[in-house]
């Protein structure tokens, strides 16, 4: 069985996992992105850990790497990576390549990667054609079109957490964690809702945790979130005309809050054309789906190779 290294490159911390064909992670290792920083040579530094994976698993067929920014249209090196600029505009690939010239090595932003990680690994069965959003830290988003990554034109298409919503602001400023963070404290502030959240003393995951205990507050952020997210999917299935939609990110565990509102958003405003056919599921691979999806870009440049 071929197995195949994925790397996800974080701002906290920089992942590498080995990969068998059936999508089992066989192996990990975590350095602090930091680390990999120090001295300002994160491609020497990066480099090195490769070598070190390389040394313990000689039968490595490719490696992928996802990260959280934008690439090159010919996907050799970074451009902008604001949570790790010590990468930001360094040609990663092309040094990865020169050191490792016989290895297929690929790199694309990481929510593409997720994307085509539910292809080759997702636990339920996905078509070939689908829209991938994720909802976490910030907002993100990738497209599988007959079983290939969409890249847009010049490599960075689909950053959809940068749509404008109906607030005037992008996509992703009103529903990223800030954004959550932000619209609790606004109804906290209003007094109207009864809450166990003290303003000033919460992130996104303690709003999360009030809504399961059924907390007004964290419900109705949610119920609002639910717009968004709504109108998020039908300004991407309008452009698109694509109708399955992928969900991932932290957003699994609250989806039940959120997709009433989602639902009459998307009826609201898309026609039976599409609605007819619209199928709306959660991603599967949850905290492996940087890695399975780092492995997935690597076992497609084979197949371009």
């Amino acid at each position: 069985m071929k197995h195949f290294l994925g790397v996800d490159i974080g701002g906290t911390n920089v992942k590498f996992g080995v990969v068998d064909s059936d999508g089992n992670i066989i192996k990990k290792k975590k350095y602090p992105t930091k680390e990999v920083s120090e001295g300002g040579d994160f491609c020497g530094n990066f480099s090195k850990l490769l070598e070190k994976r390389l040394a313990k698993y000689p039968n490595i067929a490719s490696v992928g790497i996802g990260i959280p920014g934008t690439i090159s249209a010919d996907g050799l090196s970074t451009l902008d990576l604001p949570n790790v600029p010590s990468l930001s505009r360094q040609p990663l690939v092309k040094i990865l390549k020169n050191n490792f010239p016989s290895l297929p090595i690929a790199m694309d932003n990481d929510a593409n990667a997720a994307a085509l990680g539910e292809l080759h690994f997702g636990l339920d069965a996905v078509p070939k054609t689908y829209i991938f959003i994720t909802l976490g830290t910030g907002v993100g988003g990738g497209c599988v079109i007959n079983g290939r990554v969409f890249k847009g034109g010049d490599g960075n298409g689909l950053e959809i957490g940068h749509i404008l919503s109906s607030t005037g602001k992008t996509i992703e400023q009103n529903i990223g964690k800030a954004g959550i963070i932000e619209m609790a404290t606004k109804y906290i502030d209003e007094g109207k809702l009864s809450t166990s959240l003290v303003k000033g003393e919460f992130d996104a995951k303690i709003v999360a945790t009030a809504a399961h205990e059924g907390d007004e507050v964290a419900l109705q952020v949610f119920h609002d979130m639910g717009k968004y997210v709504g109108e998020l999917i039908v300004s991407c299935v309008r452009i698109l005309d694509i109708k399955s939609i992928l969900i991932g990110g932290g957003v699994s565990e609250t989806f039940d809050y959120l997709k009433g509102n989602m639902y009459e958003v998307i009826n609201n405003f898309l026609p039976e054309y599409y609605t007819k056919d619209l199928n709306i599921q959660l991603a599967t691979l949850g905290n492996n789906a940087g890695i399975l999806g780092a492995a997935s870009i690597g076992i497609d440049q084979i197949n371009l190779d």
